[in-house]
């Protein structure tokens, strides 16, 4: 086959090219036409050879025919290459071993006026009288033949093949870029600088360096950003592959592709491999539905190995993943010599989301107004994308209110038309076109300065990444909402609220504030209530989960549902996880209980244990109606061991609930109205509350405003919903609560 060396001349190899070569030249050197027409084609040389008593009449057709194209081919690239040159001087010496085909001859000349790119018809190539510059020979005067489309279609695969994909690093993004990533940029950067600055350290050394890093975390946490910025700054190649183009439908293709990716980073080393969403080409192989996918993670593992620094001449080689779900990752990636080294980018607490939002916001035109606490305070849950996403939203705010100006200053200077056919709202259009372009350069046009307004503007636009995805979020409850329960109030701020605020005050003491928190009592007395408001108060994420959601019929189901709740709590520490109607998910182990069910009990167990050590930040309150059925190895000291009675209201703690539910109401709390709370003799809150929509149904009826007298009416309707406060004083005693 024809190839190119480094000069990028054309070269053939030994045997039977050699020997065609020789017989297309004692050809054109025979014939030498003088002004006339003469056709060199595949059929011409075929029929050439068969003519002759050479050896060559006996190899097959074909053979000979892929011999005679392919030496044509060397022809005309020499040949219309030489076209453009300044010399067609020289004499053709032919072609030895490894010598490659000069473009300065004599013969070239004559080629190209004999050249016919088609066996069927060929094609001819006249000649022209010589010019000024002595090229006396015209170029083809068609192009449509198949083998010259060939010949461009290989050369334009060679050139392909030439080109080497860009992997330098990237230009759009750097590290100033990053807000509220501290802790994250030290610990990836005593990981990279290093390594990629300084190989020979680890070489001397006979120290390996670290071959896998796994970001992970809830999405739009900035781990795609953070890998791109330490490249940009690096410095260094970096190859970025996204995960689900790997994968191939053909069988072995996507095995290949990894192993091309890796072996371009060892070429490039010391080189920066940044694979997005892995989780979508490793699954664990145990329950992958398909073979393709085992053979991918087998494949990974192994290229993986691959990058010792043995194997890489002493460069290393650093492979950066992203996921939002490492736990479906195959264990075998995650162990030492691979992902050894896992970096959780958590939802953003209210200081990191006060510097991201400082970061976005460096470069716009901002009011002297912007108050950035506020901000942080007001976007609970908010991750990294959302809060550019708010920024954007805000941005757009200001240039709307830029755009209303110029709409009210149109509206002054020009007048309706008069054509009544046309819309209202096309009129007003069309002399805000008229005036934007019309408008003189001046103050108008100087920059639009976003202020605090715009971002409250922005704000109930944007929905939080983490609502979706099911992570936790900030509650709206506060204490104001809640009435009464000042004991358990109390109770609560010293377990869980101080601990989150303060939590100086118990190291310098020496203890740990208590695990889980669990609130007992009749329905309807506000324990869920209570849990948000913690939540709100300590300015901590909240997870709520209902106990029975986490059943599933399918075996193992259930307890992976436990554990993913406190992965994600894990993920947006600090947080708070309440579990609601808990007696459905951790009744009292029995010969009673099913085997499912226990292990549901046993799972929960384990991961409160594993808070009890080191809670990270996350703290349980969990809550029922049925105490007497919950497994009592669920409230030993270090599971939940505050427990908090959360009795009906008495007649005082009626009189604040009420006043608590009325005051966004247009009513006078009177004096009749705390008597009226006060004769409400076993109401809940949720009594009261049902008190207070029955006296609504009452004023919508008469169409006017609630008024006193529709409280004493529908008090006649409203019945305690608790009726049987035996069981509850009887646990209440037992327990000294």
């Amino acid at each position: 086959m024809p190839s190119r060396n480094r000069g990028g001349r054309v070269t053939l190899g030994q045997g039977l090219d050699r020997e065609i070569y020789q017989v297309v030249r004692k050809i054109v050197d025979e014939q030498q036409p003088e002004g006339g027409r003469i056709r060199l084609s595949t059929h011409v040389i075929y029929e050439s050879i068969k003519r002759s008593n050479s050896s060559l009449n006996r190899k097959p057709k074909k053979l000979l025919e892929d011999s005679i194209e392919r030496v044509l081919e060397v022809f005309q690239t020499d040949a219309l290459g030489e076209v453009d040159s300044e010399s067609l001087e020289g004499d053709f010496e032919g072609l030895e071993d490894g010598v490659p085909i000069t473009d300065s001859n004599g013969l070239n000349k004559r080629i190209v006026g004999m050249w016919s790119t088609s066996s069927k018809p060929s094609l001819t190539v006249a000649r022209r009288p010589p010019d000024s510059s002595g090229v006396g020979l015209s170029a083809p005067t068609t192009n449509s033949s198949k083998r010259r489309h060939n010949a461009e279609e290989s050369g334009a695969k060679r050139r392909k093949a030439d080109n080497i994909t860009d992997r330098s690093p990237p230009t759009h993004v750097s590290l100033s870029d990053l807000g509220g990533l501290d802790d994250v940029m030290q610990e990836l950067g005593d990981l990279l600088i290093l390594p990629m600055t300084r190989p020979q350290i680890y070489s001397s050394s006979n120290v390996q360096p670290p071959r896998g890093v796994l970001l992970h975390g809830p999405p739009g946490c900035g781990k795609t950003m953070i890998a791109n910025a330490f490249a940009a700054d690096l410095g260094v190649p970096f190859i970025s592959v996204s995960a689900p183009s790997i994968v191939s439908g053909m069988s072995g293709e996507s095995e290949k592709a990894l192993r091309e990716h890796f072996e371009e980073a060892k070429k490039a080393a010391p080189c920066l491999v940044f694979i997005d969403e892995i989780d979508a080409i490793t699954p664990k192989r145990d329950s992958a539905q398909r073979e393709m996918e085992k053979r991918i993670v087998a494949q990974l593992l192994t290229c993986m190995d691959d990058l010792a620094l043995e194997k890489t001449d002493g460069k290393p080689v650093i492979v950066l993943a992203a996921t939002n779900r490492p736990d479906s990752l195959d264990p075998a990636l995650r162990r030492g010599g691979r992902f050894d080294k896992e970096i959780n980018l958590s939802v953003p607490s209210e200081p990191v989301r006060e510097q991201i939002l400082r970061t976005l916001t460096r470069k716009m035109q901002l009011a002297d107004d912007l108050d950035f606490k506020t901000l942080a305070k007001r976007t609970p849950g908010f991750v990294g994308a959302d809060l550019n996403d708010l920024v954007s939203t805000a941005g757009s705010a200001a240039i709307k209110r830029y755009l209303e100006i110029l709409r009210s200053s149109s509206g002054e200077e020009m007048e309706l038309e008069d054509d009544d056919s046309v819309n209202l709202k096309v009129k007003e259009l069309r002399r805000l076109i008229k005036h934007a372009k019309g408008a003189p350069i001046g103050e108008e046009t100087q920059p639009v300065l976003v202020s605090n307004a715009d971002f409250f503007t922005a704000l109930p636009k944007i929905q939080p990444s983490s609502k979706r995805e099911g992570f936790a979020t900030i509650p709206d409850t506060t204490w104001a909402d809640i009435g009464a329960l000042g004991t358990i109030r109390e109770e609560l701020v010293t377990a869980i609220v101080e601990p989150i605020k303060n939590p100086e005050i118990y190291a310098k003491v020496g203890i740990t504030a208590p695990t889980g928190v669990l609130l007992w009592g009749p329905p309807g007395c506000g324990k869920t209530l209570l849990a948000k408001a913690v939540a709100n108060e300590s300015r901590a994420n909240f997870i709520s989960v209902k106990g029975p959601e986490l059943l599933n019929k399918y075996v193992g189901e259930s307890e992976r549902s436990v554990r993913q709740v406190f992965v994600r709590a894990r993920s947006s520490v600090p947080c708070v996880i309440f579990f609601d109607e808990l007696d459905a998910l951790v009744p009292r182990r029995d010969d009673t209980l099913s085997e499912a069910s226990a292990r549901v009990v046993n799972t929960l167990l384990t991961e409160l244990d594993g808070l009890g050590s080191s809670r990270q930040g996350i703290y349980v309150i969990a809550a029922t109606n049925r105490p007497d059925i919950i497994d009592p190895a669920m409230l030993r000291p270090g599971r939940l061991e505050t427990l908090l009675y959360v009795n009906l209201p008495g007649p005082q703690e009626r009189v604040d609930i009420l006043r608590t539910l009325l005051r966004k109401l247009p009513i006078d709390f009177s004096q009749d109205m705390s008597k009226l709370a006060e004769g409400c003799e076993g109401f809940s809150g949720a009594d009261l509350g049902s008190l207070l929509r029955r006296a609504g149904y009452s004023a919508i009826k008469r169409k006017d405003t609630i008024k006193f007298e529709d409280f004493i009416s529908a008090k006649e309707y409203i019945r305690p919903s608790v009726s049987d406060m035996k069981k509850y004083e009887k646990l209440r005693r037992e327990w000294n609560s």
